[in-house]
């Protein structure tokens, strides 16, 4: 008996590879560590907590490169069928990559807002870090135990970054509808997870994906509101509609580099659930979440860009939130791909429709973080942050008003941003492929409404300056001088931030110029 308890004990010892987990455990890390070194720095000091937290981004982008040799999986039962909790797949890795790749140009991007803006820098670093290894861990993820947690863990850090703006009321209730929102997200997603647990009887995306081929009968019903609740609840974290309106408010009362975070990482992070519980926990429900994604995606272009249209230049923070209606809209052609999984023949074929959901990902990811980092720029002389302020910019800063013009065109799909035509074109081809003609004419049709803000931000920045010496209200702040359009300040100079810019330009040049690096992940197998 003895002997037999110590045996089944022994059975039951996971192994841990450390190795496959270390690009989420080296951000949380350095994250506790940043905080630790804040209780001893002085205020000149704190400086350096930036350059730990880009340090350990970089370290942990680093520590991807020794799990390309192939899949690697931890955390795995000891008994019975093999199913493990956490898997360094190839999607798994390139959505890591994409993560820390923005949470570090998002660090870059934030040291001025850090000064301009006097937050608390040990707090401001170890919630980015946080966020950071959340958002790390849940592409990894392959039990629905674990990925509900990497999504909070990535959620409920990016609240407290929100509203760190102590006193700013328009960020108090950023953070607040933000965290309402989420939180309902999640009760409806948990309730969901809780179904689909009883009437599978495992929580290993695997299993359950086999469960469900065979379900009770009695737990039939059980099994699909638990299938339909948790993806309404990632239909929340991706923003799709109707469950978008959280978005321009928290963008604008967000500082903006919080905000070109969660346009970025914040969007993968909701969208590589969505697409492991589609794919790989419930491929046999496809039917349901097929047409139903491919409902939402068509919604939410739509209504993204027909907000966007809306958009006053003179209205205060209007640039920011212009980005934030065309987030939404990306988000909408991000769903195409997946929509299109649901109509495949084999998972095979699924596995390629999601190919280009992450190639556009990536096109995204890199122009998007580019348009926010010139924002930011921008929103240092006009803290307004108004589509008239960027008139004549390029007077000012040529360099910044081509960089964003580039990003402006890549996002609207137009040369020289030929990455983002690219981009555009395998999705639609997706579409296409899968018999969702329909789809692919609403997609076209939103491109061409997307055209018109698009090239009218990018006419604006080569305009002739507006001289002005009125003062600037900004809503929820006080009132400051504004200088002639596209003017500069005498404000410390912001080396980071104008190397994010930099790095970014140079990422969407260079992916333009060898569009393939992007597409092979179009027709390449990632799951």
């Amino acid at each position: 008996m003895t002997a037999n308890s110590s045996s089944l004990a022994t059975s039951l010892v996971q192994s841990v590879d450390w190795l496959a987990v270390a690009p989420p455990t080296i951000a949380a890390l350095t994250g506790l560590a940043v905080l630790v070194a804040d209780l001893f720095l002085s205020e000149r000091g704190k400086r350096l907590l930036g350059w730990g937290a880009i340090a350990g981004l970089a370290l942990a982008s680093l520590s991807l490169l020794p799990l390309l040799d192939g899949d690697r999986s931890t955390f795995c039962l000891t008994t019975g069928a093999h199913a493990c909790s956490y898997t360094a797949d190839t999607f798994a890795l390139v959505i890591q990559f994409l993560v820390l790749g923005g949470a570090l140009l998002t660090a870059l991007l934030s040291f001025s807002a850090l000064d301009d803006l006097k937050l608390p820098a040990g707090e401001f670093w170890f919630l980015l870090l946080s966020s950071a290894a959340g958002a790390a861990l849940l592409p990894a993820a392959r039990d629905l135990a674990t990925l509900v947690i990497a999504l909070e863990v990535a959620s409920l850090p990016a609240f407290a970054l929100v509203g760190l703006r102590r006193g700013d009321r328009l960020s108090s209730e950023a953070a607040l509808k933000f965290f309402l929102s989420s939180v309902t997200a999640t009760a409806v997603m948990l309730l969901g997870v809780s179904f689909v647990y009883a009437a599978t009887g495992s929580l290993h995306l695997s299993r359950i994906a086999g469960a469900l081929t065979h379900v009770d009968p009695r737990l039939d019903t059980l099994a699909q509101a638990g299938v339909v609740l948790t993806l309404v609840g990632f239909a929340f974290k991706t923003a799709a509609v109707p469950f978008h309106f959280w978005v321009p408010d928290t963008y604008v009362g967000a500082p903006v580099p919080v905000a070109a975070y969660l346009s970025v990482v914040g969007k993968a992070v909701g969208f590589s659930g969505l697409i492991l519980v589609t794919v790989l926990a419930f491929p046999s429900y496809a039917d349901v979440w097929g047409p139903a994604v491919a409902v939402l995606g068509a919604l939410t272009m739509t209504a993204g860009n027909a907000a966007a249209l809306r958009q006053r230049p003179e209205r205060a923070f209007s640039a920011v939130r212009l980005l934030a209606w065309s987030s939404v809209a990306q988000a909408g052609y991000l769903l195409v791909p997946i929509a299109a999984a649901g109509y495949a023949d084999s998972a095979k074929d699924a596995s390629r429709a999601i190919g280009s959901t992450v190639a556009y990902a990536l096109m995204y990811a890199a122009v998007n973080l580019g348009a926010f980092a010139v924002a930011a720029l921008v929103a240092r002389t006009s803290p307004a942050n108004r589509l008239t302020d960027y008139r004549g910019l390029y007077a000012a800063r040529p360099a910044a008003a081509l960089a964003l013009g580039f990003f402006l065109l890549c996002l609207a799909g137009l040369p020289p941003g030929v990455i983002g035509l690219f981009a555009k074109v395998t999705v639609f081809t997706t579409a296409v492929d899968a018999g969702l003609g329909w789809l692919a004419v609403v997609m076209a049709l939103n491109v061409v409404m997307a055209l018109y803000y698009y090239l009218q931000w990018t006419a604006v920045l080569f305009r002739a300056p507006e001289h002005s010496a009125a003062a600037e209200s900004v809503p929820g702040g006080t009132a400051e001088p504004v200088p002639a359009a596209g003017a500069a300040v005498a404000r410390p100079r912001a080396v980071p931030l104008t190397a994010a810019i930099g790095l970014t330009a140079v990422i969407g040049i260079a992916l333009s110029g060898a569009p393939q690096l992007v597409l092979r992940f179009a027709s390449g197998t990632l799951l």
